[in-house]
């Protein structure tokens, strides 16, 4: 299924596979961050996220599908830098294309935990 796929890739850190998923004009937004258009923009943003913390998790809660519409509620273990783990609930949402291709995706999730001292 497409969205056990999209967290399979985050979860290996694959920035480049997870924007492969974008249409060209896709759009990424994480929680208040501005918008990120094109999968060569969301492949640097994510990778760079992914160079400040150890690992992630994603523990799929539930999952709702609406024609192209995903939601995802979901519990995320970060591993921090430090050698410490926080876990945080988040909400993702994405559309697709005609052609399976992500079109627009959001990230809802407080991450003040994984950078609080």
């Amino acid at each position: 299924m497409f969205t056990d796929h999209v967290f399979t890739l985050v979860d290996k850190r694959d920035a480049e596979g997870f924007a492969a998923l974008f249409a060209p004009d896709g759009r990424f937004v994480f929680g208040n961050a501005d918008p990120i258009v094109g999968p060569a923009a969301i492949a640097a943003a994510v990778g760079a996220f992914f160079a400040g913390i150890d690992g992630l998790r994603h523990e799929l809660r539930n999952r709702w599908e609406s024609g192209a519409d995903t939601v995802a509620e979901l519990v995320v273990e970060y591993d921090r830098r430090d050698g410490g783990a926080v876990r945080v609930p988040g909400v993702t949402i994405f559309t697709r294309d005609g052609a399976g291709l992500v079109t627009d995706y959001r990230i809802y999730v407080d991450l003040a935990p994984l950078f609080a001292p």
